[in-house]
């Protein structure tokens, strides 16, 4: 069965994943670094791996092809997508092979002149406008791997 894979301790759309893997079936793992409330089905399962990177470290090692990978992490994108599963931040945006290269370099920049102090600050506040194409983009995912891999009977 093909699941989600959310990347939970900072993600803002965790509701909305719920909703949408509830009307299509599908199964979630919300992995974190420390206990979160999760709804209750038989769909979600909370994954806790305590310390530093090991909630990415499994997800990379678990996610593969045809499931989804909720995360705003770089580098646990290219990961995940190296192993063939499909990759959305919070805010809609896919990730894919043709832009994880240029997402990985805009961050190794970033990181530098923020300790360079060039830089201060976070990303922009997550808005509603985020919040829907965030939803129009996962279900477009999910019927897309649908189709891709049918269950089997």
């Amino acid at each position: 069965m093909l699941i989600i894979y959310i990347d939970a301790d900072a993600c803002p759309v965790k509701d909305e994943v719920y909703r949408v893997a509830q009307r299509y079936g599908m199964r979630v793992a919300v992995v974190a670094n420390a206990p979160l409330r999760v709804p209750p089905s038989a769909l979600v399962e909370l994954v806790v791996r305590p310390g530093f990177g090991t909630a990415d470290d499994w997800i990379a090692e678990q996610a593969g092809p045809g499931d989804i990978v909720i995360t705003a992490d770089v580098p646990l994108a290219a990961r995940c997508l190296a192993r063939e599963a499909r990759v959305l931040d919070a805010k809609g945006r896919p990730w894919t092979d043709n832009d994880i290269g240029a997402a990985l370099a805009t961050r190794d920049l970033m990181q530098e002149l923020r300790q360079g102090g060039v830089v201060t600050g976070g990303p922009a506040p997550m808005l509603p406008k985020d919040r829907s194409r965030f939803l129009a983009k996962l279900d477009e995912m999910v019927n897309t791997v649908r189709r891709a891999y049918p269950p089997r009977t």
